[in-house]
């Protein structure tokens, strides 16, 4: 039977690429010199330090100017609350990658109500799509593609 996964994968280095392109603009900008903002990037999460809360801000969009240039989809990114304290603020993005459970009963929840003729599985932090016909699996693709989810989908794995 044709069945393909629904994921949610972030190539790591292109993060990596983009952060370091972030800190290289970072020190040719006029309104950061002197400052000691910096991205850094540990494990899972980019963490942002700058010396005030504004300087966060246009840190921020220049982060996702530079993943968005490496084709990366800025919905896998959560922000955590600026901590600011009298020197310094810091912010952290966790770089978010798997299907979480709630949003993946969201999902299946979705195609059932399509009454599109397939199964769908959860499998760890991945779904599996199977049906008899590739016409309905085309269709399911469809349906998640025009979904307005907060993580990007990519499908992968089609077998006939």
């Amino acid at each position: 039977m044709p069945s393909f996964d629904v994921v949610s994968e972030v190539d790591r280095q292109e993060v990596r690429n983009a952060v370091d392109q972030a800190n290289r603009e970072l020190a040719t900008r006029f309104d950061f010199k002197g400052t000691n903002a910096t991205f850094g990037l540990e494990e899972e999460q980019v963490v942002m330090k700058a010396p005030d809360e504004f300087q966060l801000h246009q840190m921020y969009e220049i982060l996702t100017k530079r993943l968005v240039g490496r084709r990366i989809d800025i919905r896998c990114l959560k922000r955590d609350e600026p901590q600011v304290n009298v020197g310094e603020a810091r912010q952290s993005i966790a770089v978010r990658s798997g299907i979480e459970s709630e949003t993946a009963r969201d999902i299946v929840k979705r195609v059932k109500a399509t009454k599109i003729k397939v199964q769908v599985a959860i499998q760890g932090d991945k779904l599996r799509v199977t049906g008899k016909k590739r016409d309905d699996l085309q269709q399911v693709m469809g349906l998640l593609n025009e979904a307005k989810l907060d993580v990007p989908l990519q499908f992968e794995n089609r077998r006939d």
